[in-house]
């Protein structure tokens, strides 16, 4: 008997949802345009299931952040050589790793908190609340693969195998935006594939890292806000 109740009440719900939606767009319309009616069911129904307010701004702030963090990273780096941070000749080696890391950590949150502020910027716009059920979800998978990675890479810092944190800094991130993608909007997913590529890549030029995580980091971030930007006006 509960299961039937529970069943009535699914069914219900869905009614209730599927009237309201009619009732938005009006029946008379539906009749007479079904397909365009029918991308806008799509697109309401998109819209309740995906966090759609994420700011192409918010791409290009992360970019330009990066870049100046590969910025001051180069000008610490390029008073040794390449090599010698790697094979542990470097006297001061574990001093300029632990500035290396720290530009690291202030890059990301400087561009996490201009992320979301441009995402509540554009929240407010349309109306929508930043944090729900949807924006939850996004956070927790995309956070997931990333917080793993960021264990793993502080191993690796603790057996000196630094030559690998730039590819897995890349791979990890982007896995957390291709495993995060599916609740809000897809080009999340091609940054994504972006950053592994990337990341793939970096692991047969081991002594290039910083140049791969500025690329990755900076450049594709600034371009997929500039994409962002020019699709949805925001």
């Amino acid at each position: 008997m509960y299961k039937f109740f529970r069943i009535a009440n699914i069914a219900y719900n869905i009614e209730n949802s599927f009237s309201f939606v009619f009732q938005s767009i009006g029946m008379d319309t539906l009749q007479e345009n079904p397909l365009e009616q029918l991308q806008q069911i799509k697109s309401m129904m998109e819209k309740s299931s995906r966090f759609v307010s994420l700011s192409g701004w918010g791409g290009i702030s992360a970019g330009l952040c990066a870049m100046v963090g590969a910025y001051l990273a180069y000008g610490k780096m390029s008073k040794i050589s390449t090599e010698s941070i790697y094979d542990n000749s470097f006297p001061n080696r574990e001093a300029l790793l632990l500035e290396l890391i720290t530009i690291g950590i202030g890059v990301f949150i400087a561009a996490f908190l201009l992320s979301l502020l441009f995402t509540y910027i554009q929240s407010k716009k349309q109306a929508r609340p930043i944090w729900d059920a949807t924006s939850r979800r996004l956070l927790f998978n995309t956070l997931l693969p990333i917080l793993v990675g960021g264990i793993f890479i502080l191993k690796l810092i603790e057996f000196n195998c630094v030559e690998f944190i730039a590819s897995g800094c890349l791979l990890f991130y982007g896995l957390g935006l291709v495993n995060g993608s599916k609740y809000t909007l897809g080009e999340i997913r091609y940054l994504g594939y972006s950053q592994i590529i990337l990341g793939i890549v970096s692991l047969f030029f081991l002594h290039q890292g910083l140049i791969f995580w500025t690329l990755g980091f900076g450049i594709m971030h600034i371009v997929y806000g500039i994409a962002m930007w020019k699709k949805y006006g925001y």
